[in-house]
């Protein structure tokens, strides 16, 4: 059986390069991806931000979630 040196070379070489690049692409990918990333809409508001929803009684009893239901289709939220 002959090994070839160069043929051998040749493949890490081409191995390297493969890592190299495919580590690179998976960076790249990372950092695109947490740009891409909205905010976090669940956070603590800051400064004189209130919250706009304030779960009542009436939603528990299941009286309002017919429009509840109607609202988010609608919207779609």
């Amino acid at each position: 059986m002959i090994i070839s040196v160069r043929k051998c070379l040749s493949t890490m070489k081409f191995l390297l390069v493969f890592m190299v690049l495919t580590y690179t692409l998976y960076q790249l990918f990372r950092l695109l991806g947490s740009w891409i990333t909205p905010v976090d809409h669940y956070q603590i508001p800051e400064g004189h931000a209130v919250k706009a929803f304030q779960p009542s009684d009436k939603a528990k009893t299941g009286e309002m979630m017919g429009d509840r239901l109607r609202f988010f289709y609608w919207y779609g939220e």
